[in-house]
């Protein structure tokens, strides 16, 4: 068992004025190697979504699983 760590998600909120401070255990956290550093608005990640699917849908599609309608 590794006691590496692989990844660590924050949230942190700042009131007006405010300027960026990285709780202690987070930067005690990080030591030597390669990191990669991200940051974003929190609610920035995309939302799943079957549009792509939905989209792909075309008229002669219509019918393509009825023999599987028993399932």
């Amino acid at each position: 068992m590794t006691d590496h760590l692989r990844h660590l998600a924050i949230e942190i909120e700042l009131q007006p004025g405010e300027k960026l401070a990285l709780p202690p255990a987070v930067i005690d956290s990080v030591g030597a190697g390669r990191w990669v550093v991200t940051i974003e608005p929190a609610g920035a990640a995309p939302i799943r979504g079957h549009g792509a699917l939905l989209n792909g849908y075309v008229a002669e599609d219509e019918g393509l699983y009825d023999a599987d309608s028993g399932r």
